[in-house]
């Protein structure tokens, strides 16, 4: 099977999120079974090392967006059996700064579905599947279904959308439709891509993609209802005979203790009880914290979406009641100050470090005994994942892939054969003040349950096998509709 993953970013070359694991991962597992796979994604020029990444130069053509012709050159490497082709064009890309963000990003990313299309024109095979991520590529899905339907090779072409963050839709105007993708007007005025009296790219992708995925079950019955949909409930419901979530995966070459060289000391899940101490007592000692109390981690973007004052209220709860704090990420400017506070009120029992450091993200990972991630809203979630992998318990609140990925203890059901994790539903604090307290509880008073969740969180299988076999399984169905 031929596959095309056109997505705006893609690991090892740019990040800013999970979706770039995802679609490098996924991608890799594909090629394990035996697939061609082809990524297609910008040029972020500012973030790249071309002579390490040893980028070849293949072709250039012009892509029109009706008055507008802007060129772009194709950039191509190989790894890890991935064939990673790259759309290069300095206006819209060789920029400081982020990924996104700026004033035009409707108009880079339309300039990138449209070269997504021209490339698959110029290859010298066909693609049989077209897998879009979220709102940049969400357009391609509609173009390839209203100016290439009758195409003998763009039209036999099958596309599923994966939405992995619901709250960025592509919003863009009603004459954008001509004016960015050569598109008619009456798919504005139908309803076809309207979305808040706007164009929206992600909508469009709903419409027109063969099948819908999201990235765990839990978070794709959350988008078909009101509540959980960020608006886009009623679309959903629409299509919910092609609406899926498949639970996505991790990457366990990036994230193995018994391999990282970033942690103090290795181990795995034969002696993770005794040598992942040694990871917590150098940690302890460096940043004059006490290695007999429990460790919580947080290694987050600092923003609403994670739960910041439940994570503030768990922070100052399981301080006041013998455990210790350790925060790792930025965001919101108001939430650092809070946790530099936190930090100044209690030096003894907490660790704060505003940005980001992947070596001390390791090693919180690999020192830590809990790991805190109360998300208002987590589609899937890596953390968590993560987390089990060093044998840190995560406290997650039990919603989208935190609850399809967490099995939560319970005391009074006695699953400690099973849970890996601890969890509550209701947002608010007296329900995360209660989750700390059963961690705490478990951890100071019946030792050998909390041993036996560390070894069930290590034990956990959240590899990419079974994942990409279901995506492979949607693909077969989709392109059945050709026969």
């Amino acid at each position: 099977m031929n596959i095309l993953m056109a997505t705006s970013e893609c690991l090892p070359y740019s990040k800013t999120g999970g979706l770039g694991d995802v679609a490098y991962s996924l991608s890799k597992e594909f090629v394990k079974k035996g697939h061609n796979v082809l990524v297609v994604s910008p040029l972020y020029k500012k973030k790249f090392d071309f002579e390490k990444n040893h980028v070849t130069f293949i072709y250039s053509f012009p892509v029109k967006m009706s008055w507008r012709e802007q060129n772009a050159n194709v950039l191509y490497c190989l790894h890890d059996g991935i064939d990673y082709f790259f759309i290069e064009n300095d206006y819209y890309f060789s920029r400081d700064g982020g990924l996104y963000g700026f004033y035009d990003d409707g108009e880079r990313f339309a300039f990138f579905s449209n070269a997504v299309i021209e490339l698959i024109k110029h290859l010298p095979f066909r693609i049989d599947i077209c897998h879009v991520h979220d709102w940049q590529g969400g357009m391609i899905p509609c173009i390839l279904k209203n100016l290439y339907q009758n195409d003998q090779v763009l039209g036999k072409i099958r596309t599923v959308l994966t939405i992995h963050n619901p709250l960025f839709k592509g919003y863009l105007s009603r004459e954008s439709l001509g004016d960015l993708f050569n598109l008619p007007l009456w798919l504005y005025d139908n309803g076809s891509v309207r979305f808040d009296n706007q164009v929206s790219t992600l909508k469009a992708g709903i419409k027109f993609a063969d099948k819908i995925t999201t990235v765990s079950p839990t978070h794709a019955f959350e988008l078909t209802t009101v509540e959980g949909s960020k608006g886009l409930w009623y679309d959903l419901v629409l299509r919910q005979n092609d609406f899926v979530g498949i639970l996505n995966g991790m990457d366990y070459k990036e994230f193995d203790p018994s391999k990282d060289s970033s942690i103090y000391h290795k181990y795995n899940v034969k002696n993770c009880l005794t040598d992942k101490k040694i990871n917590k007592e150098i940690f302890a000692n460096e940043h004059g914290l006490d290695q007999n109390k429990p460790l919580f981690a947080v290694v987050s973007r600092l923003t609403d979406q994670k739960g910041l004052d439940l994570i503030y209220a768990m922070a100052e709860h399981l301080i006041g009641n013998g455990g210790t704090f350790a925060v790792l990420g930025s965001g919101q400017y108001d939430t650092e100050q809070m946790f530099n506070d936190l930090y100044a009120r209690h030096p003894n029992d907490t660790f704060v470090y505003i940005g980001y450091s992947d070596d001390i993200a390791h090693k919180l990972y690999a020192s830590s005994d809990f790991f805190i991630m109360p998300s208002a809203f987590e589609p899937c979630g890596l953390g968590q994942m993560i987390a089990h992998r060093y044998g840190s318990l995560p406290l997650v609140r039990r919603t989208g892939g935190l609850k399809d990925s967490v099995i939560c203890y319970d005391k009074e059901r006695k699953n400690q054969d099973v849970a890996n994790g601890f969890g509550f539903d209701d947002y608010n604090q007296d329900a995360a003040r209660w989750c700390v307290d059963l961690a705490l509880d478990t951890f100071f008073n019946h030792k050998k349950v909390f041993n036996e969740l560390v070894h069930n969180a290590m034990k956990t299988d959240h590899t990419w096998d079974k994942s990409a076999d279901k995506y492979l399984e949607l693909y077969e169905l989709v392109l059945s509709y050709n026969n």
